[in-house]
């Protein structure tokens, strides 16, 4: 189908980002092309926590997020025995707001995504184009010439790079990607349901070193539960090589549930080791009629929980952003691109770096200090007021200001 200019919009990477803009641009009467460099698109990793205004916007996008979607979870934070030091709140505001209850909802990552691509399809099923390989851009006047390894290439108005945290589109556009390893690994796991366990408490437990967590969700409709390790690592760490009985040693230590998971869980395809790379904050996401979003400018690390709902939420304000915009009129192009980045980079800069203190509060103090720190989050709402300060009340202040989805 040929593409009106001015309407002519390109999105490079097709993860949860990626499709979260394709189906907010196409809502919005954009001519969308969605380029992935695999055969057919599909997500990485297990299960994912996905908060209010994540499934807010799903739900703009046609996505049936209230039956049999996610199982809601209330989150904690918990000592190696099990003893809770942080029990995440609801605000009743945002409920009543949004008509969802709660913060947080699990669900197996490919169900989520295969709903995202059922909805993208449901408007035109014609908008991802596979086997497409990003190579480079090129600035032509008031276009953009996009080419692939292939040796296609497109015209568009605006280029959007979801290409991951190793973007090449961020690359070209902004410079070096500057990654760097946080220090940390995970294990990411997923079993089935475990029917003696609770379906709406999930529970991060922090030993010394090595955090041991889970929380309930649902995949295919069924209900069943995601679980990780976050240890200490390096850039230049040997995996194990017996990754379950490495797993299984970390686990050891901690209570009552952890040690139900690894038993329920099959190794050879239901987990997944993560080591986490991170780049530095961007005060920028664009260069012209290029703009990035998602991993493909501020990677997250697990403790955000928050990387995939961060891409789908980067989409929609985006779309949002551009409105009706003639994308031939450079001006209306850069007042876009300016409130769409007014309103996230800040925003998820907060998250990423919040996360990344939380990760080498937990793993990366020295012994005596890791001591006196667990005396005091035992002890003291310490953890739960950082916990609410820098981690819920931007995205609460966020979910409110969404009008237009409130219901």
């Amino acid at each position: 189908m040929e593409q009106r200019t001015g309407k002519r919009v390109a999105i490079v990477g097709a993860g949860p980002g990626g499709v979260s803009a394709a189906i907010a641009l196409r809502k919005a009467g954009y001519d969308v092309r969605l380029y992935e460099q695999n055969p057919e698109p599909k997500p990485l990793g297990g299960a994912v926590l996905l908060s209010v205004p994540v499934l807010a916007v799903l739900r703009n996008y046609g996505i049936d997020v209230i039956n049999n979607f996610g199982l809601k979870t209330r989150v904690q934070f918990r000592n190696p025995k099990g003893e809770v030091r942080v029990d995440l709140p609801f605000n009743r505001d945002v409920e009543r707001a949004m008509g969802i209850e709660g913060w947080h909802y699990g669900i197996l990552r490919s169900s989520a995504y295969a709903k995202m691509l059922e909805a993208l399809n449901a408007l035109d099923p014609s908008v991802i184009t596979p086997g497409h390989r990003f190579s480079a851009y090129e600035e032509r006047g008031n276009e953009i010439i996009v080419k692939f390894d292939n040796g296609n290439q497109v015209a568009v108005d605006l280029l959007i790079g979801a290409d991951g945290i190793r973007s090449k589109v961020s690359e070209q556009a902004l410079g070096p990607l500057n990654l760097f390893h946080v220090g940390l690994r995970v294990w990411l796991a997923w079993c089935e349901d475990i029917p003696e366990l609770p379906k709406d408490i999930g529970a991060l437990h922090h030993g010394r070193e090595v955090q041991a967590s889970y929380f309930p969700m649902k995949h295919g409709g069924k209900p069943g539960f995601e679980w990780w390790i976050v240890e200490k690592s390096s850039a230049d760490a040997t995996p194990p090589v017996d990754p379950e009985q490495h797993v299984r040693k970390l686990l050891a230590p901690f209570a009552y549930p952890m040690n139900l998971f690894a038993d329920r869980t099959d190794f050879a395809r239901q987990i997944f080791r993560w080591e986490v790379y991170n780049r530095p904050s961007l005060s920028k996401w664009s260069n012209g009629r290029v703009v990035c979003l998602g991993d493909a400018v501020h990677p997250v690390s697990p403790y955000a929980a928050y990387g995939m709902g961060m891409a789908i939420e980067d989409g929609y304000f985006l779309a949002r952003a551009l409105g009706q915009a003639d994308l031939t009129d450079r001006a209306a192009v850069d007042r876009a691109i300016g409130t769409f980045e007014a309103d996230r980079v800040g925003y998820c800069n907060h998250q990423v770096e919040f996360a990344r203190k939380l990760g080498n509060v937990f793993h990366r103090m020295p012994k005596p200090l890791a001591w006196l720190r667990d005396q005091v989050f035992d002890r003291t709402r310490l953890l739960q007021s950082m916990v609410e300060k820098d981690y819920l009340a931007d995205a609460e202040r966020m979910s409110l200001s969404l009008r237009e989805l409130h219901v």
